[in-house]
């Protein structure tokens, strides 16, 4: 291999980098902080303007086929820019609340468009009281899902899902779901269990049932503290899951999601009667 060249000692020194005086790069650097925080400002501006809106979409106030405020005139209703608004609509676009076309305008979309599993569609859904048949059709999903889940579970598991259920169960004694540390971990447990199904379609659907279980429970304690302990439930699926039993686990989860139910309509009841 030929040695290196050296370069000649004629060779012109490259002209040295240019120093920016201190005044010049913290004005910049303001500038940048600046440009960030107005970023931030905005994303939070569309983000509450997405949820307003989609707040009424799934509460009725606006129903589908309705025609949403042109741009211009509903960012000059809500006092905000056109970017915001135009921003806001196609988060709630991309959940099939709405559709968008030239000449046309925004309308809300038919309700079967709607992306139901997603965690901001269902938490704008228990904002209020949803429907019955709402209700009703998201727990019969579960019970469709997470049964089998269990099922599969049983067969599939490994000590480390075994590990991950039992810690996740262990804070949820700890805390209580009467407080987030403790719905977190009945979210864990059940994430968990999922991905013990060794299933990626059924893993694909934790945080939609994740959202759904964690909404639902708050809805079931928003007036009142709850009035069964689920702890025992719970346990019943992991100690069917850790024993390899595929029949007892498809049982106590679906034991689970049935009193699951039965709690939030009687929840649901306790308030009708006491806002008479």
């Amino acid at each position: 291999m030929a040695a290196r060249k050296k370069p000649a000692k004629s060779a012109v020194r490259a002209a040295p980098k240019a120093i920016v005086p201190i005044a010049e790069a913290a004005s910049a650097s303001s500038s940048t902080r600046g440009t960030a925080k107005a970023r931030r400002r905005s994303l939070r501006l569309h983000g509450t303007i997405a949820r307003d809106l989609g707040v009424m979409i799934v509460s009725g106030r606006y129903q589908p086929g309705d025609l949403l405020n042109g741009e211009i005139a509903a960012s000059d209703r809500l006092h905000v820019s056109r970017g915001a608004y135009r921003e806001a609509v196609r988060i709630l676009a991309a959940k099939g609340l709405v559709e968008s076309r030239p000449k046309v305008g925004t309308r809300v979309s038919q309700q079967e468009r709607w992306h139901l599993l997603d965690p901001d569609v269902l938490a704008w859904i228990f904002e209020f009281e949803p429907a019955d048949s709402l209700l009703t059709s998201l727990f019969e999903l579960r019970k469709i899902v997470e049964p089998q889940a269990a099922a599969l579970a049983a067969k599939r598991r490994t000590d480390e899902d075994l590990q991950a259920m039992s810690a996740a169960l262990e804070s949820m004694a700890k805390h209580t779901l009467a407080v987030e540390a403790g719905r977190r971990a009945d979210h864990d447990f059940h994430s968990a269990l999922l991905r013990a199904s060794g299933n990626v379609f059924l893993v694909s659907l934790t945080s939609g049932v994740g959202a759904a279980i964690s909404w639902t429970t708050i809805f079931k304690q928003r007036d009142n503290p709850l009035s069964r302990d689920p702890m025992p439930d719970h346990w019943r699926v992991y100690k069917a899951v850790a024993a390899s039993d595929t029949v007892a686990a498809h049982q106590a989860m679906e034991a689970l999601v049935d009193l699951a139910f039965l709690d939030t309509t009687n929840a649901r009841k306790v308030r009708g009667r006491l806002a008479k």
